[in-house]
Protein backbone atom coordinates (compact mmCIF):
# COMPACT_ATOMS: atom_id res chain seq x y z
CA UNK A 1 0.00 0.00 0.00
CA UNK A 2 1.35 3.28 -0.73
CA UNK A 3 0.40 6.75 0.47
CA UNK A 4 0.81 10.28 -0.64
CA UNK A 5 0.21 12.86 1.47
CA UNK A 6 0.64 16.22 0.71
CA UNK A 7 -1.49 19.90 1.60
CA UNK A 8 -4.56 20.22 -0.57
CA UNK A 9 -3.39 23.51 -3.40
CA UNK A 10 -5.69 25.13 -6.31
CA UNK A 11 -5.66 23.36 -9.76
CA UNK A 12 -1.99 21.88 -8.78
CA UNK A 13 1.05 21.30 -11.20
CA UNK A 14 2.21 18.13 -12.32
CA UNK A 15 4.49 16.50 -10.27
CA UNK A 16 1.77 16.89 -7.47
CA UNK A 17 -0.63 15.06 -10.21
CA UNK A 18 1.82 12.66 -10.88
CA UNK A 19 2.64 12.28 -7.28
CA UNK A 20 -1.03 10.89 -6.92
CA UNK A 21 -1.05 8.88 -9.67
CA UNK A 22 1.51 6.34 -8.56
CA UNK A 23 0.15 6.19 -5.13
CA UNK A 24 -2.46 3.66 -4.13
CA UNK A 25 -3.96 6.24 -2.18
CA UNK A 26 -3.67 9.90 -1.99
CA UNK A 27 -4.00 11.70 1.29
CA UNK A 28 -5.10 15.43 1.54
CA UNK A 29 -2.68 17.00 4.65
CA UNK A 30 -5.22 19.79 6.04
CA UNK A 31 -4.93 19.02 9.72
CA UNK A 32 -0.95 21.70 8.93
CA UNK A 33 -1.34 25.12 9.51
CA UNK A 34 -2.14 27.25 6.47
CA UNK A 35 0.97 28.81 4.12
CA UNK A 36 0.41 32.51 2.87
CA UNK A 37 1.52 32.88 -0.19
CA UNK A 38 2.06 28.93 -0.74
CA UNK A 39 -0.03 26.67 -2.93
CA UNK A 40 -2.64 25.96 -1.38
CA UNK A 41 -4.76 28.75 -2.88
CA UNK A 42 -3.23 29.97 -5.91
CA UNK A 43 -1.34 28.53 -9.08
CA UNK A 44 -0.58 29.90 -12.76
CA UNK A 45 -1.47 29.05 -16.05
CA UNK A 46 -0.50 30.43 -19.22
CA UNK A 47 -2.15 33.49 -20.83
CA UNK A 48 -1.51 35.69 -24.11
CA UNK A 49 0.52 38.05 -21.90
CA UNK A 50 2.77 35.48 -20.14
CA UNK A 51 1.68 33.43 -17.10
CA UNK A 52 -0.94 34.86 -14.12
CA UNK A 53 -2.09 33.85 -10.97
CA UNK A 54 -5.28 32.60 -10.14
CA UNK A 55 -5.92 33.59 -6.21
CA UNK A 56 -8.50 32.73 -4.11
CA UNK A 57 -8.73 35.10 -1.61
CA UNK A 58 -9.21 33.73 2.10
CA UNK A 59 -9.05 34.96 5.37
CA UNK A 60 -6.64 32.83 7.37
CA UNK A 61 -4.77 34.03 10.73
CA UNK A 62 -1.27 33.04 11.52
CA UNK A 63 -0.90 29.63 12.53
CA UNK A 64 -4.91 28.90 11.46
CA UNK A 65 -5.20 25.28 9.86
CA UNK A 66 -5.42 24.52 6.44
CA UNK A 67 -9.24 22.91 7.38
CA UNK A 68 -10.10 25.85 8.98
CA UNK A 69 -9.23 28.57 6.69
CA UNK A 70 -12.36 30.83 5.33
CA UNK A 71 -12.82 31.83 1.47
CA UNK A 72 -13.34 35.52 1.23
CA UNK A 73 -16.70 35.45 0.05
CA UNK A 74 -17.38 39.40 -1.02
CA UNK A 75 -15.06 39.09 -3.72
CA UNK A 76 -16.54 37.70 -7.20
CA UNK A 77 -13.06 35.64 -7.36
CA UNK A 78 -15.16 32.44 -8.89
CA UNK A 79 -16.68 34.17 -11.80
CA UNK A 80 -13.23 36.25 -11.79
CA UNK A 81 -11.22 32.88 -12.54
CA UNK A 82 -13.32 31.62 -14.92
CA UNK A 83 -13.26 34.68 -16.93
CA UNK A 84 -9.75 34.42 -17.18
CA UNK A 85 -9.11 30.86 -18.23
CA UNK A 86 -12.21 30.99 -20.92
CA UNK A 87 -10.22 34.23 -22.05
CA UNK A 88 -6.81 32.37 -21.46
CA UNK A 89 -8.33 28.79 -23.34
CA UNK A 90 -11.02 29.67 -25.00
CA UNK A 91 -9.36 28.52 -28.07
CA UNK A 92 -7.35 25.71 -26.77
CA UNK A 93 -8.39 22.13 -28.37
CA UNK A 94 -10.07 20.96 -25.10
CA UNK A 95 -11.55 23.58 -23.63
CA UNK A 96 -15.04 22.66 -25.25
CA UNK A 97 -14.58 19.37 -23.56
CA UNK A 98 -13.66 20.31 -19.78
CA UNK A 99 -15.92 23.61 -19.90
CA UNK A 100 -18.83 22.88 -18.30
CA UNK A 101 -16.98 20.94 -15.80
CA UNK A 102 -14.86 23.91 -15.02
CA UNK A 103 -18.46 26.32 -15.12
CA UNK A 104 -19.61 23.83 -12.45
CA UNK A 105 -16.43 24.19 -10.36
CA UNK A 106 -16.91 27.56 -9.96
CA UNK A 107 -20.54 27.69 -9.68
CA UNK A 108 -20.42 25.40 -6.88
CA UNK A 109 -17.58 26.93 -4.95
CA UNK A 110 -17.68 26.48 -0.90
CA UNK A 111 -16.81 28.92 1.37
CA UNK A 112 -13.92 27.31 3.14
CA UNK A 113 -10.63 26.42 1.16
CA UNK A 114 -9.98 23.01 1.48
CA UNK A 115 -13.23 21.61 -0.21
CA UNK A 116 -12.48 24.65 -3.31
CA UNK A 117 -9.05 23.24 -3.27
CA UNK A 118 -9.69 19.13 -3.18
CA UNK A 119 -12.52 20.08 -5.65
CA UNK A 120 -10.40 21.53 -8.69
CA UNK A 121 -7.18 18.91 -7.52
CA UNK A 122 -9.66 16.11 -8.02
CA UNK A 123 -11.22 17.58 -11.75
CA UNK A 124 -7.65 17.80 -12.66
CA UNK A 125 -7.09 14.12 -11.75
CA UNK A 126 -9.97 12.24 -13.15
CA UNK A 127 -10.39 14.32 -15.94
CA UNK A 128 -6.63 13.04 -16.75
CA UNK A 129 -7.15 9.70 -15.70
CA UNK A 130 -5.99 9.44 -12.31
CA UNK A 131 -7.84 6.81 -10.43
CA UNK A 132 -6.48 6.50 -7.18
CA UNK A 133 -8.75 7.14 -4.04
CA UNK A 134 -8.96 10.24 -1.58
CA UNK A 135 -8.71 10.79 1.57
CA UNK A 136 -8.40 13.73 4.27
CA UNK A 137 -6.13 13.78 7.28
CA UNK A 138 -8.62 15.92 9.43
CA UNK A 139 -11.15 12.33 9.71
CA UNK A 140 -8.36 9.87 10.32
CA UNK A 141 -7.84 11.23 13.84
CA UNK A 142 -4.02 12.15 13.72
CA UNK A 143 -2.81 14.77 16.08
CA UNK A 144 0.55 14.41 15.98
CA UNK A 145 2.51 17.77 16.42
CA UNK A 146 5.64 16.46 14.51
CA UNK A 147 5.94 16.42 11.24
CA UNK A 148 7.57 13.27 10.66
CA UNK A 149 5.24 11.37 13.71
CA UNK A 150 1.90 12.68 11.89
CA UNK A 151 3.57 11.44 8.32
CA UNK A 152 4.18 8.01 10.77
CA UNK A 153 0.59 8.09 12.00
CA UNK A 154 -0.78 8.41 9.14
CA UNK A 155 0.53 6.08 7.15
CA UNK A 156 -0.49 3.40 10.06
CA UNK A 157 -3.76 4.46 10.10
CA UNK A 158 -4.34 3.91 6.34
CA UNK A 159 -2.68 0.89 6.12
CA UNK A 160 0.28 2.07 4.49
CA UNK A 161 3.82 -0.16 4.29
CA UNK A 162 5.64 2.79 1.92
CA UNK A 163 5.50 6.50 1.65
CA UNK A 164 5.95 8.65 -1.49
CA UNK A 165 7.56 11.72 -0.50
CA UNK A 166 8.29 14.70 -2.35
CA UNK A 167 11.69 15.46 -3.85
CA UNK A 168 12.68 17.97 -0.89
CA UNK A 169 10.92 15.71 1.86
CA UNK A 170 14.44 14.78 3.22
CA UNK A 171 14.68 18.35 4.90
CA UNK A 172 11.96 17.82 7.09
CA UNK A 173 11.12 14.65 8.37
CA UNK A 174 13.67 11.70 9.70
CA UNK A 175 14.25 9.05 7.49
CA UNK A 176 15.22 7.11 10.12
CA UNK A 177 12.24 6.63 11.91
CA UNK A 178 10.41 6.00 9.19
CA UNK A 179 12.20 2.21 8.57
CA UNK A 180 11.88 1.88 12.62
CA UNK A 181 8.51 2.22 12.19
CA UNK A 182 8.43 0.07 9.00
CA UNK A 183 7.51 2.09 6.63
CA UNK A 184 9.64 2.21 3.16
CA UNK A 185 10.29 5.75 2.10
CA UNK A 186 10.47 6.62 -2.15
CA UNK A 187 11.58 9.77 -3.03
CA UNK A 188 10.14 12.12 -6.02
CA UNK A 189 12.27 13.31 -8.44
CA UNK A 190 10.42 14.64 -11.34
CA UNK A 191 12.12 16.34 -14.65
CA UNK A 192 9.23 18.38 -15.83
CA UNK A 193 8.07 17.11 -19.12
CA UNK A 194 7.63 19.70 -22.33
CA UNK A 195 4.68 19.60 -24.18
CA UNK A 196 2.93 21.67 -26.57
CA UNK A 197 1.42 24.88 -25.05
CA UNK A 198 -0.18 28.16 -26.49
CA UNK A 199 1.47 31.34 -26.74
CA UNK A 200 5.26 31.04 -27.46
CA UNK A 201 7.76 29.30 -25.76
CA UNK A 202 7.23 26.46 -23.17
CA UNK A 203 6.71 27.61 -19.79
CA UNK A 204 7.06 24.75 -16.80
CA UNK A 205 5.48 24.87 -13.83
CA UNK A 206 2.11 26.09 -14.55
CA UNK A 207 -1.37 24.42 -12.81
CA UNK A 208 -1.93 20.90 -14.71
CA UNK A 209 -5.07 22.57 -16.00
CA UNK A 210 -2.51 24.04 -18.85
CA UNK A 211 -1.51 20.89 -19.85
CA UNK A 212 -5.20 18.97 -20.20
CA UNK A 213 -6.91 21.93 -21.59
CA UNK A 214 -4.12 21.37 -24.48
CA UNK A 215 -3.62 18.03 -24.67
CA UNK A 216 -6.60 15.99 -23.18
CA UNK A 217 -6.53 11.98 -23.29
CA UNK A 218 -2.93 12.41 -23.78
CA UNK A 219 -2.22 14.34 -20.51
CA UNK A 220 -1.57 11.28 -18.10
CA UNK A 221 1.22 9.36 -20.21
CA UNK A 222 2.88 13.04 -20.54
CA UNK A 223 2.73 13.76 -17.20
CA UNK A 224 4.43 10.39 -16.39
CA UNK A 225 7.31 10.99 -18.37
CA UNK A 226 8.98 12.72 -16.14
CA UNK A 227 7.93 10.93 -12.94
CA UNK A 228 11.30 8.94 -11.17
CA UNK A 229 11.49 7.01 -7.53
CA UNK A 230 14.09 5.97 -5.20
CA UNK A 231 15.22 5.67 -1.97
CA UNK A 232 17.42 7.59 -1.88
CA UNK A 233 16.57 11.23 -1.38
Amino acid sequence: MRVAIHQPQYLPWLGYLAKWAAADLFVFLDTVQYEKNGWQNRNRIKTADGPRWLTIPVRARFGTRIADVVVDGEQPWPSRHLHVLETAYGGAPYWPRWAAALTSLYCDAADRLVPVAVASAELLARAMGVATPVRLASALAVDEPDPTDRLIALCRAVSADTYLAGGHGAKYMDAKRFADAGIRVLYQSYAHPVYAQQYGDFVPFLSGLDLLLMHGDASLAILRRGDAWSEEP
